[in-house]
């Protein structure tokens, strides 16, 4: 990001490819201004990086020219606004996109995400997981290859969530627990070498759905603004967890923190796939909930769905309210362990946990302070995700982050 000009030379007609050169630092981070929605105007993203209004405009000047946001110079003032309205910041609509996938137990999605983390396009889930990775990727690929195809954007790159723990560096799925694949599949290479064979430009990505989607939530949904925000999830089969730490994705050394679904929350609980017994992804995940409601999973629609309609639609049903009560507390229980270890401002909770939030709001927070070792974890905002398909949004900021650190260098 660079300093302030010096306003004399503005006045004595510094050139706006000089005033570019020296804003030259502030493309990549005003970028991600707009593209988090933090600066809708020039006044707004002149203030916030510190440079001259000659300066922030030859930079949203260079951002337009490249495809990437529009610069409204004649925005309609407000009713009652005195002097001129600033110039209005948007992302461009038939800007480049990403490819983003997500691959879950119960089959794929493969989507492509502008900036601003607008859905562009889908194509239709699929609804089985081969127990080959390479045929997954494939056909996840082959899905956004034709969305690319039909709508003919330009793409920056492409990512995938997983529902697995991903080391770095090596992009190794380390516990697809809940899909058929073998302990330790290269999924990024696997994945980056489809991309390749389907004549995709950009760098392919391959990383954990509940971090992609904690990163999506942070950017641009229920976590903005947060400073230290913990997600935790449960989408298909299974509880993950996320934190961002300071604005950034906490990962570990290697790509593996945050594995909360194996935090112990009923002693005597059902057997988990790790070996434990009563872990909070058994006791609190999609086909934990239709058990205790004593309903058997069918197969015309996936697990998730179905323990929502359980949730939303059926409350009236005892077993149900007891089931839930029973998810509320299990969950309860394990977000108060987090919290007396990480301190977090902010919790969002995705997948079925959104839904029993919503069901009893108050259960759960009553649970999350009375396990709390000061209590104060009651003052802990839990909110639901606002964002329909945050995984997919989260793998698309993956492709789009070097964009993001370095738009000229990327698309020029």
């Amino acid at each position: 990001m660079s300093g302030k000009a010096d306003p004399r030379a503005a006045g004595e007609g510094t050139t706006s490819r000089t005033r570019l050169d020296r804003g030259r630092g502030a493309l990549g981070p005003a970028l991600q201004l707009v593209h988090t929605g933090r600066a809708p105007t020039r006044a707004v993203l002149t203030a916030e990086l510190g440079v001259t209004r000659a300066t922030a405009g030859a930079v949203a000047a260079e951002l337009e020219a490249l495809g990437l946001i529009r610069v409204d110079a004649r925005p309609g003032a407000a009713a009652g606004a005195q002097g001129r309205p600033s110039h209005r910041l948007s992302i461009a609509e038939d800007g480049p996109v990403a490819l983003a996938a997500q691959v879950h137990a119960d089959g794929f999605r493969a989507a492509l995400v502008g900036l601003g983390g607008r859905i562009v396009a889908t194509a239709p889930g699929r609804l089985s997981v081969d127990a080959d990775p390479a045929q997954v990727l494939g056909a996840v690929v082959e899905a956004g290859a034709g969305l690319l195809r039909t709508t003919g954007r330009r793409c920056v790159g492409a990512a995938v969530a997983v529902p697995s723990a991903v080391a770095e560096p090596e992009g190794l799925a380390l516990n697809p627990l809940h899909v058929a694949w073998p302990v330790g599949a290269p999924v990024r290479r696997i994945f980056e070498e489809c991309v390749r064979a389907a004549g995709i430009t950009g760098p392919a990505f391959a990383a954990n759905d509940v971090n992609l989607a904690a990163l999506a939530e942070h950017r641009h949904g229920a976590g903005r603004g947060a400073r230290d925000l913990l997600c935790v999830a449960t989408g298909h089969r299974g509880v993950g967890g996320a934190l961002v730490l300071d604005g950034r994705l906490h990962t570990g050394s290697s790509g593996l923190a945050l594995e909360v679904g194996h935090l112990t929350v009923n002693p005597e609980g059902r057997p988990c796939h790790c070996g434990n017994r009563g872990c909070l992804d058994v006791e609190t995940d999609p086909l934990a909930l239709l058990t205790a409601a004593g309903r058997e999973p069918g197969p015309e629609v996936s697990l998730l769905r179905q323990a929502d309609d359980l949730v939303r639609n059926h409350r009236d049903d005892a077993a149900v309210r007891d089931a839930v009560a029973a998810l509320i507390d299990r969950l309860g229980l394990g977000l108060a362990g987090l919290v007396n270890i990480l301190n977090p401002d902010r919790i969002v909770l995705g997948g079925l946990h959104r839904t029993l939030l919503e069901a009893d709001p108050d259960r759960l927070r009553a649970v999350v302070a009375g396990r709390s070792l000061w209590g104060r974890s009651g003052a802990v905002p839990v909110l639901p995700c606002t964002l329909s398909h945050n995984s997919l949004v989260g793998a698309a900021e993956l492709a789009w982050q070097p964009v993001l650190d370095d738009p000229l260098a990327v698309l020029t």
